[in-house]
């Protein structure tokens, strides 16, 4: 199942899109950490933690944003 992010649920998340960086794609914001990079990694078996000391320029606050906002997002479609 593909999630695809409406451009208002962007305003709510710590997410930025700038063609300028990344070309365009979702990163965390202010930093240049594409959320792709973060779900490859939790996909791959890394724990918040672990995401979070390999990309420190990314917050918990950030993550834990992105996360609740992609459960209530798959609640939403089941």
């Amino acid at each position: 199942m593909r999630i695809v992010l409406d451009p208002e649920d962007l305003k709510a998340l710590p997410v930025s899109v700038d063609p300028e960086v990344l070309g365009g794609k979702p990163v965390f914001a202010g930093t240049r950490v594409p959320l792709q990079a973060f779900w490859s990694n939790l996909a791959d078996g890394a724990t918040l933690d672990q995401f979070l000391e390999w990309f420190p320029t990314v917050s918990r606050q950030q993550a834990e944003v992105v996360l609740r906002h992609a459960l209530r997002t798959l609640a939403q479609a089941a």
